[in-house]
């Protein structure tokens, strides 16, 4: 898996992040520097840490279903995917609270599908720190910005975020079938 495509998967697992963040950056009202970085460390450190642990996973049973691999990461992509737009079309309460407790429950519920894309990746040929690192930049920058885009912007942003991080998870799960199967 080449940098841009491991940038993108990135990009589709910060989705959820990003929405929360937002939801968080419309509750807050007036934000703070710290508001950010805070959204920033809990999501991306959280996306950085659930792909790690699904790899570790998936080693394990790497070498009993490695001809399946193409299948399971496509049928693991989609369900996310597809998972992640039916849950942009139900409505969220807002929340202001930025205690740890909030933090971290959010931080592992919107990393869930970050551990199976972890498994995914003990299947295929991928630097795991170097994906780990991208994964958890990016998502720290996704969710730093949806806290501030929130505070601006409001609820406008946060369905269509989850719809087209949906919508990239499938594709690149697509991808990976297409490729295992000898057709790309």
């Amino acid at each position: 898996m080449g940098f841009w495509e491991l940038f993108i998967l990135a990009v589709g697992l910060s989705m959820d992040a990003f929405a929360v963040s937002v939801c968080k950056g419309l509750s807050l009202g007036k934000i703070k520097a710290k508001h950010m970085c805070l959204a920033g460390i809990w999501f991306g450190g959280f996306q950085a840490l659930m792909p790690l642990v699904g790899y570790f996973l998936g080693s394990f049973f790497a070498d009993v279903i490695t001809k399946y691999s193409h299948w399971i990461a496509f049928a693991l992509l989609a369900f996310l995917g597809a998972k992640m737009i039916k849950e942009s079309f139900e409505s969220e309460e807002l929340d202001d609270n930025m205690g740890w407790k909030t933090m971290l429950v959010l931080a592992v519920a919107t990393s869930i599908d970050a551990s199976a894309v972890g498994v995914t990746f003990a299947f295929l040929d991928v630097n795991i720190l170097f994906a780990v690192i991208v994964i958890g930049v990016t998502t720290f920058a996704f969710s730093a910005a949806g806290v501030k885009i929130g505070s601006v912007f409001g609820e406008k942003y946060k369905s269509k975020a989850e719809i087209a991080g949906g919508i990239i998870l499938i594709l690149i799960g697509l991808k990976i079938l297409l490729d295992g199967l000898g057709i790309i």
